[in-house]
């Protein structure tokens, strides 16, 4: 049995109970491991006639799933980069589920590294509307845009801001805000045994103080008739419902919906909690949204703007070689930094002052009047279909070798200078370039792997 803090179990049994028994019996039991499917790319039905595991399903969310028994290299899977699914713990689940998320809205995630949360997001947004994911910290923020592009998300803008640089910028902007707050981590005891050496009730109770400060800043972005869906991974009252009631006495324009606890005695799941709080509707509205504001500040900002007749020409022409039938609307392409993205969702300037990370999805880079195609283009989930693909099983010796970071044949497409996706069951991984009946490797160096068996 792991060995618990003493001082945290005599506060649970206080708290528990008759259940405190149950509760203790939990950690008896090694943690649970879970999934969600990512609907952006694959129906749930079409999944599971392709997940090679055993799962059943989670109680807390309608497209997740819980492992059972063992799942060796599960991150290392095809399928997962393909961005077929996210692994994630079963009870964090059920915050989206919660956020009631409808496509078209503009959703914050405010801390979101390393993105389970924004991932759900965005499936339940169904490309439409914006989503803004923000993670404080440079390097978290950067591995949050590399799951989002995984997941192949094109309405997504990463920053990477203090919470307070947010709700300057953007309030009363956003339909939902999600706040799953850095916490002391009681939920994760049974899978990391740094939460348990870390843990103390003075870091509980400095983790409440930083929470309530988090909270501030992130109701400040809520639009009036707009909801504020507050998690942690902790079981401590002080970090929930301690810090829920205090902002209630403080902000009379806000009123609890919906609240709820999961231990993991109850649940497969390791445990949360979330409380669900709307913004009474008033007479303000925020200004910051329209098409107007999103011209000027293309002219005005020099990190994004629009392309220029003679770039928008380069991207036809790779598009033309690339795609078959649709391709992306060139009013939602823009130049950011020094890469064309595909953003079809419309923001307001003040959104361009935070420091940007990943803003859309980026399509490739111009260099001579030519556009070279990014990994992200053919990871994301944009509906378009490829002029030519090389398409393999999960377990095929080809797609291994191409993981690899290696050169594969392609005797089969009569197209030489062409690009062109590798997928598994039809699901892009990476691509290259056919050069003489080769097809040479464009993966990134980062995501090449080994053989994953």
């Amino acid at each position: 049995m792991i060995e618990l803090p003493a001082k945290f179990k005599e506060r649970m049994k206080a708290q528990l109970g008759a259940e405190y028994g149950d509760f203790i019996a939990a950690y008896d039991r090694p943690a649970v491991r879970g999934l969600r499917v990512n609907t952006l790319k694959v129906g749930m039905e079409r999944f599971l006639s392709l997940c090679p595991w055993e799962t059943e399903p989670s109680e807390t969310y309608e497209e997740g799933l819980v492992l059972v028994g063992e799942a060796e290299h599960i991150g290392t899977h095809p399928y997962h980069i393909a961005g077929l699914f996210y692994m994630q713990e079963p009870s964090a689940m059920s915050v989206i589920a919660e956020a009631e998320i409808e496509p078209g809205m503009k959703v914050l995630d405010l801390c979101a590294a390393p993105g389970g949360k924004s991932g759900a997001a965005a499936a339940k947004l169904d490309g439409k509307g914006l989503l803004v994911s923000n993670e404080i910290v440079p390097s978290r923020a950067k591995q949050l845009a590399r799951n989002l592009e995984r997941l192949g998300i094109v309405n997504a803008v990463v920053t990477s801001a203090h919470p307070d640089a947010i709700a300057e910028s953007l309030p009363c902007f956003f339909d939902r805000v999600i706040v799953d707050a850095p916490c002391s981590g009681e939920g994760m005891f049974r899978k990391d045994p740094t939460a348990i050496a870390e843990w103390s009730p003075e870091h509980v109770a400095s983790c409440a103080v930083r929470q309530s400060a988090i909270l501030e800043s992130a109701a400040k972005c809520v639009a009036p008739g707009g909801k504020l869906v507050y998690s942690t991974c902790t079981f401590s009252p002080e970090e929930n419902e301690g810090v829920i009631d205090g902002f209630l006495k403080e902000h009379d324009d806000f009123e609890l919906e919906f609240s709820r606890r999961l231990y993991p005695h109850l649940i497969k799941g390791e445990g949360h909690f979330s409380a669900r709080l709307v913004r009474r509707s008033s007479s303000f509205k925020s200004n910051l949204y329209s098409n107007k504001v999103r011209k000027q500040s293309a002219e005005k900002n020099g990190i994004v703007r629009r392309l220029s007749m003679q770039e928008t020409a380069a991207v036809s022409e790779c598009f033309f070689d690339t795609l078959e039938g649709k391709v992306p609307d060139a009013s939602a392409l823009r130049l950011f930094r020094n890469s064309v993205v595909y953003c079809p969702f419309d923001y307001p300037e003040s959104l361009l002052k935070l420091p940007l990370v990943s803003f859309g999805i980026e399509i490739g880079e111009l260099s001579k009047k030519h556009l070279k195609p990014s990994h992200s283009f053919f990871m994301a989930a944009h509906g378009f279909k490829y002029r030519y693909t090389l398409d393999f099983p999960a377990d095929s010796r080809e797609l291994t070798v191409f993981l690899g970071g290696n050169t594969i044949a392609a005797d089969n497409i009569q197209a030489n200078g062409v690009f062109v996706p590798v997928t598994v069951e039809g699901f892009p991984v990476g691509f290259g370039k056919i050069t003489d009946g080769v097809l040479k490797n464009h993966l990134p160096k980062g995501l090449q792997i080994g053989a994953y068996r």
